[in-house]
């Protein structure tokens, strides 16, 4: 599905005051096991495929995702920063700001998971194990940027972006590959 195809769905942006009336639901995430609710690769830029199973490689992250051609955003010149090879966000946290479940892979992560991102839950070096595979929580900043702003609308951005939305990391984590493993809809993901 490309990008174009799921801009021409979303509807009306929240609120800030919409967004916030969310946030007890999204504190209400599990914090010791939780579940991956949807997972999307990145094949190519603006280009995104929901998958029911995945392989994760601790050499290409997401098996079959852009990560690695892409480099670095701010310098696509450099390799890309092993510290950004997977993101995750809360499942609560994408259906406050996007309601409509085609609407999600517009927030570019490739983890959608029912869990407590929080700095508080999951500091950086957390490992966690998702489906088979086990994965390292980085200290990589992951925040709501401008194509994030085009797509869920500037308020999104100050509701992840603010000082609780920092903390709780609304806008998701970043982690790396550590082993190597399967991950499907439906798996578990807990701390290690």
């Amino acid at each position: 599905m490309n990008k174009q195809a799921m801009l021409d769905g979303i509807n009306q942006h929240k609120s800030l005051n919409e967004l916030e009336a969310c946030l007890p639901d999204i504190l209400a995430s599990p914090s010791d096991v939780g579940q991956v609710a949807m997972i999307v690769c990145r094949p190519r830029t603006d280009d995104r495929k929901i998958l029911q199973s995945c392989e994760l490689s601790s050499n290409d992250g997401l098996v079959g995702d852009n990560w690695k051609q892409r480099g670095q955003w701010r310098s696509p010149d450099k390799p890309a920063n092993i510290d950004t090879q997977i993101n995750l966000m809360n499942v609560r946290a994408i259906k406050a700001i996007a309601a409509d479940q085609t609407q999600w892979p517009l927030a570019g992560d490739q983890f959608f998971v029912d869990f407590d991102l929080s700095i508080s839950n999951l500091p950086p070096s957390t490992r966690l194990q998702i489906g088979t595979a086990e994965i390292e929580v980085t200290a990589e900043p992951h925040l709501g940027c401008r194509k994030f702003s085009d797509r869920f609308g500037r308020d999104a951005v100050m509701f992840v972006n603010s000082d609780q939305g920092k903390q709780i990391n609304l806008r998701g984590i970043n982690a790396k590959v550590i082993k190597a493993g399967t991950v499907s809809t439906g798996d578990v993901i807990s701390k290690r």
